[in-house]
């Protein structure tokens, strides 16, 4: 249950204390080897911004900013070329006949481009489903990958489902960034490319010297496989000084913050939101013992936020669409207003702690108006 049921009267809130103490297996080694194979690979930057700092009330803020990554401007590209790379070779494993296989996906944008990247840069076909509210320049992006691109008139969930159905056609293979009871491989290695993103943040924190790890990591959710990998990284680990780990999503689509809530996973309807990436209603089956178990809070925050939230990185020199900047608009929503103070402590910050946003699609992934939702 949720502590402090005031908090949820005035902003979408869910806080668990015993987060920081539970513990899981960490993501395979092999897979920052893997990138760091990719011609294209490189880390993205871990920007200091010290005036949001100063704003927040905390030592040090950082960024970090996934709007260049392997070629494309979004993190996704550390999922999809891991989970195609281990598909590909678990299908030559078991005897598959050789020659071109059709990837196919359901997306918001960013994992159907990566997936159709990939599958072009590896002479394989792809087929991506995008559901309604995704920028028709998203869109044309998806298709210049050289990939079959069905509109779907319907919400994130219904693109998954006609993904999985057409998936089922020979030489086809669903590679899809959400579980459920059945379909659970494929999303899991998405979830281990993720990996990589954090392992590069430890090293870049070490370099300004920061060798503890930050107090929080701010991380936007959709289905929650990044949350997944995020919490994994950090709860894997024996360190005595676990940080703490909050998931932000949209007011319109928080199906993570109403599971946590309630206990257990469950679906909502969605609305329309600025923050496309996120605008999901169920979360993935394997990222809900992680969310649960490993988040020490959950926020939801309107689009207006997200907005004042991308302006103010863009400011600052950071580019992050509507997506990434809501790690900030989420941070703010937990650190001012009703019972801030409160829910500081729950996150264990104090005027020296620092704090890893993580900014995860640049503004050309997800292109917006700022007067509102697409």
């Amino acid at each position: 249950m949720a502590r402090n049921a005031s908090s949820l009267r005035t902003l979408p809130w869910y806080d668990r204390p015993s987060a920081r103490t539970w513990r899981c297996a960490p993501a395979p080694a092999d897979v920052r080897s893997f990138h760091s194979s990719l011609p294209d690979y490189s880390p993205t930057p871990l920007t200091d911004l010290p005036p949001l700092a100063a704003e927040l009330g905390v030592g040090r803020v950082f960024v970090k900013d996934e709007s260049s990554r392997l070629g494309l401007p979004a993190f996704k590209a550390l999922g999809a070329s891991w989970a195609v790379h281990r598909t590909l070779a678990e299908r030559a494993s078991n005897g598959a006949e050789p020659g071109p296989v059709t990837l196919v996906t359901a997306t918001d944008g960013n994992h159907g481009r990566a997936v159709a990247r990939t599958a072009r840069l590896l002479g394989q076909r792809a087929h991506v489903f995008v559901p309604q509210g995704v920028h028709p320049r998203a869109v044309a992006a998806i298709a210049a990958e050289q990939a079959q691109v069905t509109e779907v008139p319907g919400p994130y969930d219904e693109a998954v489902r006609l993904a999985d159905r057409a998936a089922a056609a020979p030489d086809a293979v669903l590679v899809q960034d959400t579980a459920w009871p059945g379909y659970e491989q494929i999303p899991g290695w998405i979830v281990e490319g993720y990996s990589t993103l954090c392992a590069e943040i430890d090293e870049q924190l070490a370099a300004a010297g920061i060798a503890q790890g930050p107090g929080l990591v701010a991380v936007p959710v959709g289905v929650g496989s990044l949350g997944q990998a995020v919490v994994t990284h950090y709860r894997s680990r024996p360190s005595e000084r676990a940080p703490a780990l909050l998931s932000v999503e949209p007011e319109a689509a928080a199906c993570v913050l109403e599971s946590l809530v309630l206990g257990e996973p469950v679906s909502v309807t969605t609305g329309e939101t600025i923050m496309a990436g996120l605008n999901c209603g169920t979360p993935s089956s394997i990222a809900w013992p992680y969310l649960h178990c490993g988040l020490d809070a959950a926020v939801a925050v309107p689009d207006a936020d997200s907005v004042r939230a991308a302006a103010d990185l863009a400011a600052l020199g950071v580019s992050s669409g509507p997506c990434g900047a809501a790690a900030l608009a989420g941070l703010r929503a937990a650190l001012t207003g009703a019972d801030a103070d409160a829910r500081r402590t729950a996150l264990g910050l104090g005027p020296h702690s620092e704090v890893v946003l993580l900014s995860t699609e640049g503004t050309t992934a997800n292109p917006h108006s700022p007067a509102g939702p697409c």
